[in-house]
């Protein structure tokens, strides 16, 4: 008993069938052109010449003025310039997944970042995408990925950003990322590759893997028609490749009971059809096929019947303000509302589905008296997602996910849709810091508990910000010497000074070592939290202890006065502190002198200064000595009083100098 097997995905894929009705559409309003073959396959092409569709093959060949269908392909962006400058009518067929990857390629560019596109040279696929930037690199194999990599004169650091030929074979495209990602560190990858090609493909092996022959449909200068011809000669020994019916030679097939059929993505309906029919007629199948059961319903028995909780794929044709809509193939309009389609809090549709790109989802209703089905992607997206959550537990990865709720205790961490519970004590904040700090923020956490079964999951953002402490601290101490420079963060505050984690490891700056001020507080100079500058004064690896410094030599105030001052200078103080043999005034910050109870006035003699001064009191004084080595000032407002000469013994009072200290008891 023979059999025939027709793959579920032969024939046109979304992008060509888009522009096959694009230019049938252009052709109903008048005669057009198309700049190159609008699809690989000639058979339509001819049956489009037909409808008014004429084939150009360079631009030079298009009257100026005329209406000229952009390939599915696409073009590069000069022949877009050139058909404007001719006053051309342009209607742009571009498969939407390939003008994905332009706008992938113009992005990189404008980034400074260089394009490499795995894929063959010729296609003119990759013609286009080429034409859309100023430079870009080709990779073809692991090979030539390999032989570029050795000669190419750029380092590891140029940022580098790989897509794929929509029609490229994903191990050979997998390879060749495998290796650029040794290479380069900075390197974005941008799986490109159509999905609707990788199911085509895979449907294909299987079938080929169980039939005794297979046919394969389509144009020879079609490159995903090749492949599946290579593909189905891997796994069955007889494959027939066949452009139409009329080239279809079945003499091969005597004694073969399973044939299986397939067609290229530019392959059309009515070829496939008129290849079946000749197959129906030579080979005799009316044992396993009914005469009346015509291609068409073999084409409809090979969609499924959709059924609530089944898995199904399509293409996403609309993304609307409520909904998105999904062509599933079959009679019934797919569409996802916008509140099931994810759970991410940070995902905006276009983050999650393109027009024109396939997508899997799950059925939620089907409702045939309205042809309609509600689809869900975020119920199988949870399926997968909690397979990625157990995995990343079984390897201990790490998993990046927003805080979106607090409780007593704790906070909720929203991973892929899954809820994550976060203990408050690893939430890696201090005791004293509300865990509200951290939410609606970007965290990253390990998985510590998994329980499908309740759905709860348990994780620690301690443990990661643990391990991210770690690497910086011994980084920290294989890097650290005498006068290095770090920006810290101030952990913590004592009566003796600040603790700054300048890395992964806590220094000490010393209360002396805050302010050129006298300070009784560090609370008066930094606060915890404070992002500060701070330099190594000395280090004890063993001890594991560093002394840091966060005064600035440009900020010492002695330095200050003596770049502003000089002896016979005139200037207003303030009166600091007194004391029984003088006042000591406040120059600037952090710089004190002594008014010696002899140079305070020359009216009278007096015996403290309370006579005549008092705390916190501006006076105009003069500089009359300055002690470099010391650092110690006198000053005098006496010498600008006019009045007669001072007493004997109080001559050289202006000579005298002091400590900013308290003075010695004997003094």
């Amino acid at each position: 008993m023979r059999e025939v097997i027709l793959a579920e995905s032969a024939g046109f894929c979304y992008g060509v069938k888009r522009a096959i009705e694009i230019a049938e559409k252009t052709a109903a309003e008048g005669p057009c052109y198309t700049l190159g073959a609008l699809i690989h396959n000639k058979a339509e092409t001819d049956r489009l010449e037909t409808l008014g569709v004429s084939l150009a093959e360079s631009i030079e060949e298009i009257p100026d003025g005329s209406t000229v269908i952009m390939r599915s392909h696409g073009s590069p962006i000069r022949d877009y310039e050139a058909l404007k400058d001719k006053g051309c009518r342009i209607v742009d067929a571009t498969c939407p997944n390939v003008s994905h990857i332009h706008g992938i390629v113009r992005k990189a560019e404008e980034e400074g970042r260089l394009p490499v596109v795995i894929g063959e040279e010729s296609h003119p696929e990759v013609v286009a995408v080429l034409g859309q930037c100023s430079r870009a690199v080709v990779l073809s194999d692991e090979v030539s990925a390999d032989n570029w990599i050795k000669s190419a004169e750029i380092s590891s650091e140029t940022p580098v950003t790989v897509v794929h030929q929509t029609t490229a074979i994903r191990e050979n495209a997998k390879k060749c990322d495998e290796i650029l990602k040794k290479e380069y560190t900075n390197l974005k990858i941008f799986d490109t590759i159509c999905k609707a090609t990788s199911r085509r493909q895979r449907e294909a092996a299987k079938l080929a893997a169980r039939c005794g022959a297979m046919i394969v449909i389509g144009d020879r200068s079609s490159a995903n028609t090749k492949r599946l011809a290579e593909i189905c000669a891997e796994h069955c020994e007889k494959v027939i490749f066949a452009e139409s019916a009329s080239g279809l030679d079945l003499s091969e097939l005597d004694g073969v009971d399973s044939i299986g059929v397939t067609a290229g993505a530019s392959a059309p309906a009515w070829i496939i059809k008129e290849a079946y029919n000749k197959m129906t007629e030579e080979i005799k199948t009316m044992e396993t096929i009914p005469e009346e059961e015509s291609f068409d319903a073999l084409l409809e028995k090979s969609i499924k019947t959709l059924n609530t909780g089944e898995k199904v794929s399509g293409i996403v044709q609309h993304i609307g303000t409520t909904e998105v809509t999904v062509d599933l193939g079959t009679k019934h309009s797919g569409y996802i509302p916008m509140s099931e389609l994810t759970d991410d809090p940070d995902l905006k549709p276009e983050d999650i589905v393109q027009v024109g790109a396939e997508i899997e989802t799950y059925v939620m209703r089907v409702n045939d008296v309205e042809g309609t089905v509600m689809l869900s992607k975020k119920r199988l997206d949870t399926v997968k997602n909690w397979e990625y959550i157990e995995q990343a537990k079984e390897e201990k990865l790490t998993v990046e996910g927003t805080v979106t709720e607090e409780n007593k205790g704790g906070v909720i961490v929203n991973v892929k849709g899954i809820r994550v519970f976060v203990p408050a004590s690893q939430t890696g904040l201090a005791k004293d810091v509300p865990m509200s700090t951290i939410m609606k923020t970007r965290q990253q956490l390990r998985i510590t508990e998994v329980n499908h079964s309740r759905r709860r999951v348990v994780g620690s953002i301690r443990a990661v910000q643990y391990e991210a402490r770690k690497a910086a601290a011994e980084a920290t101490w294989n890097e650290i010497e005498v006068g290095k420079k770090y920006t810290g963060t101030v952990k913590s505050l004592t009566s003796y000074g600040a603790f700054v984690d300048i890395g992964g490891v806590d220094g000490m700056v010393h209360v002396s070592e805050l302010s050129w001020k006298r300070i009784k507080n560090p609370a008066e100079v930094v606060k915890v939290g404070d992002q500060i500058d701070v330099y190594v004064i000395s280090f004890d690896k063993e001890a594991k202890k560093i002394s840091l410094g966060y005064k600035q030599a440009s900020e010492n105030p002695w330095t200050i006065f003596t770049n502003k001052y000089e002896v016979g200078s005139v200037l207003t103080v303030k009166i600091v502190k007194l004391m029984a043999f003088g006042a000591f005034a406040e120059i600037l910050p952090g710089v004190d002198g002594l008014i010696h109870v002899s140079q305070i006035t020359n009216e009278r003699r007096i015996g403290k200064p309370d006579e005549v001064l008092t705390e916190g009191q501006e006076v105009e004084v003069k500089i009359t000595n300055i002690d470099f080595e010391k650092q110690k000032v006198s000053l005098s407002m006496r010498a600008l009083m006019e009045a007669p000469a001072a007493p004997a013994e109080e001559e050289n009072a202006d000579e005298l100098v002091y400590s900013t200290d308290e003075p010695a008891a004997e003094e």
